[in-house]
């Protein structure tokens, strides 16, 4: 790889990543989100069960005293609830609300509208290589 483009690179991809977070922070803020809650939301919402506050700290890699800020948020705006965990009385579950549910699917689709904006001037064949681009680095970075 020419070293232009070797440095070129990261700082594109870095210009279009804060693009698309500008964008779906606009989309989000009638909604009443930051981006820092809809994330923690998404993540609530896809839980097959109760999710502890540590958890829901781990999957956002923060530290446990900014997740409860977040979820503060979250529960005021009456998006989700929190309780005792059964199992564990130092621990706190969090679910979403039918408010919450109902939220994520106005996420969801602002989110998809975001997309379409930012990918729009790619054809359907590059929009693909991107995607297949983006998995492969994404898996170098699980391995």
């Amino acid at each position: 790889m020419a070293e232009a483009t070797e440095s070129e690179l990261p700082e594109l991809f870095l210009q279009v990543s804060k693009r698309i977070r500008r964008n779906q922070a606009a989309r989000l803020a009638p909604l009443g989100l930051t981006p820092a809650q809809s994330r923690a939301l998404r993540i609530i919402g896809r839980a097959e069960e109760p999710l502890r506050m540590s958890a829901l700290a781990d999957h956002l890699g923060i530290v446990p005293r900014s997740a409860t800020t977040v979820v503060d948020a979250l529960v005021a705006a009456g998006l989700i609830t929190r309780a005792p965990d059964p199992a564990n009385r130092r621990s706190t579950l969090v679910v979403p609300t039918e408010a919450g549910r109902r939220t994520l699917s106005l996420m969801s689709q602002a989110r998809r509208e975001a997309a379409t904006e930012t990918f729009a001037p790619l054809s359907d064949e590059q929009r693909e290589t991107l995607r297949a681009l983006l998995a492969a680095l994404d898996a170098q970075d699980r391995c």
